[in-house]
């Protein structure tokens, strides 16, 4: 790809986002719900987020990419309404199953991918949240430009950081394996910069790693992609594990295997 490029304001950074996406296989959500919806916890990613989001118990909030509700459950017990949208009818039907169980009645659910995110479908809120959803998007600059367009006091979106995934990294490594890599969130910030939007950039300070009663409960918990493994490369997998996790007081952990997360937010 080249480029004319006379001051940095110039590089194409949505071309770049894109081009990095381009070769990423689809995850089949609907598949991944029951996972999601028996591993969901209160962590400290979520006190992170928590920590930053400026709600108000008036508000309406948009979730975007919402999931089974690990984020909207919370946010919905702060303000006066919440729109949860996603892509997979099996992610909402577990977030109204979670709604129903604490009698939350304040949720409304919109089946959509991200990419059709439209304001005439949504209108106004008051905050749009985007968790953990928009690192797959490829046609970034017209979901933006849309969030932007949905909401009238903030916008919050977090992105992976550099250290994330940095044990399936390794592992992907050693077996000779392309690692399924994500755009940086400098190619994010620069975006918007494009678009005349100055955001705001923090690094959550995440310290807790994650821990598995068994090797198998690491190998199948979300975070290798055992859909694109062969039975050779899950041994493999297998092995890594048993070598490279501590135990103790009945858990498997290492300390570098924990999650990396970029708060991206703007104030309209």
């Amino acid at each position: 790809m080249k480029q004319c490029i006379e001051t940095p304001n110039d590089v194409d950074w949505e071309s770049f986002w894109a081009l990095k996406l381009e070769s990423k296989v689809n995850k089949d959500w609907d598949k991944a719900a029951p996972g999601f919806f028996k591993r969901t916890r209160k962590d400290d990613y979520q006190n992170a987020l928590f920590d930053k989001l400026i709600l108000d118990e008036k508000d309406t909030v948009l979730d975007v990419g919402c999931g089974e509700g690990s984020v909207t459950i919370p946010i919905a017990k702060r303000v006066k309404k919440v729109i949860g949208l996603d892509s997979s009818p099996k992610m909402l039907e577990y977030l109204e199953k979670r709604a129903c169980e604490q009698n939350i009645e304040n949720i409304e659910t919109i089946l959509k991918p991200i990419e059709e995110i439209s304001y005439e479908d949504i209108g106004n809120v008051d905050v749009v949240v985007c968790s953990r959803s928009l690192n797959g998007i490829i046609p970034i600059r017209k979901v933006l430009t849309e969030l932007d367009r949905i909401a009238s006091k903030y916008v919050f979106i977090t992105v992976f950081g550099p250290e994330n995934k940095k044990i399936e990294k390794d592992f992907d490594i050693e077996i000779g394996r392309k690692t399924e890599d994500f755009p940086d969130y400098n190619y994010f910030f620069n975006i918007l910069f494009n678009m005349g939007i100055y955001a705001n950039v923090e690094r959550f300070d995440l310290k807790n790693y994650r821990k598995y009663d068994s090797i198998a409960d690491a190998m199948d918990n979300g975070k290798f992609r055992l859909d694109l493994y062969d039975d050779d490369e899950k041994l493999k997998l297998k092995e890594y594990l048993e070598r490279i996790l501590s135990f103790e007081d009945g858990k498997y952990y290492n300390v570098k295997d924990k999650a990396d997360w970029i708060m991206i937010w703007w104030k309209k």
